[in-house]
């Protein structure tokens, strides 16, 4: 009942962001002939000063097909709307107002509060888990229709990537979740940390190679063919940490 109860209270969430990350991985590769007619533009762009510097860098990975869904997909649509939805995942639960009674009545439940937390955490990873797999193989899938051919490896890889280190922001929204009663102030909070690192990974590019949305695109993995094992490690400590955090605080809880 619990696994049920939790699957209810986030599919429709789940399901929204699951259409959209497969129309949007969809989308990019009917896009690249298009892409690539318009490549000999690219030609009389200026590279001079960054933005120029960071527009031929984007125009150099496009040229090759795997460096085209690298830098078209995996380091923008998936790094933006799946850590858009690993929060929402996360937000609302136990506390919220949107529950209704329903949270006094799963509290009121003859099992503990770690597992009810428990069974609302796992639901909400194995739903991310969908996000960061399913789309990512309709790249390989969808590939020879544009006369290209991707890598399941590659698909794979990336994926993981995602899902451990967005497994971060799921674990925030959900500890802010024990703390706030509503669903807008962890959802808002949780967003306002992601914007704040990936400005600061903007800044410290190149001199912080351990960056959550760095490890999150795989780039270690797509460049050199190794995977960031640190960060990968980093990211999983900070959400169990987490997760943890947020089980301590449900026990302090009075209802």
């Amino acid at each position: 009942m619990l696994w049920y109860k939790s699957w209810l209270e986030t599919r429709s969430r789940f399901l929204i962001g699951l259409v959209l990350m497969m129309l949007a991985a969809a989308g990019a590769v009917i896009a690249y002939p298009r892409l690539m007619k318009l490549m000999p533009l690219a030609t009389t762009v200026d590279t001079s000063g960054k933005l120029g510097r960071r527009l031929s860098e984007a125009v150099e990975l496009a040229r090759e097909y795997r460096g085209y869904v690298w830098s078209q997909w995996v380091r923008q649509s998936v790094i933006q709307m799946g850590t858009l939805f690993a929060v929402l995942l996360g937000s609302g639960g136990l506390l919220s107002h949107t529950a209704g009674g329903a949270a006094l009545f799963t509290l009121s439940m003859p099992v503990s509060r770690n597992r009810v937390l428990g069974v609302r955490a796992a639901t909400g990873l194995a739903e991310l888990l969908a996000l960061a797999i399913i789309p990512a193989l309709l790249i390989p899938l969808l590939s020879p229709g544009v006369g290209q051919s991707y890598s399941v490896m590659d698909a794979l890889v990336h994926g993981a990537c995602f899902f451990v280190a967005g497994a971060a922001f799921f674990s925030l929204a959900l500890l802010l979740s024990t703390v706030f009663n509503d669903l807008w102030r962890p959802l808002l909070i949780a967003c306002g940390v992601a914007v704040a690192l990936a400005l600061l990974e903007m800044v410290l590019r190149g001199e912080w190679p351990h960056g959550i949305f760095r490890v999150m695109s795989g780039e270690d993995y797509f460049r050199t063919g190794r995977l960031p094992w640190l960060g990968l490690l980093a990211s999983a400590a900070a959400s169990a940490a987490m997760l943890y955090a947020a089980t301590r605080s449900i026990a302090r809880q009075d209802f």
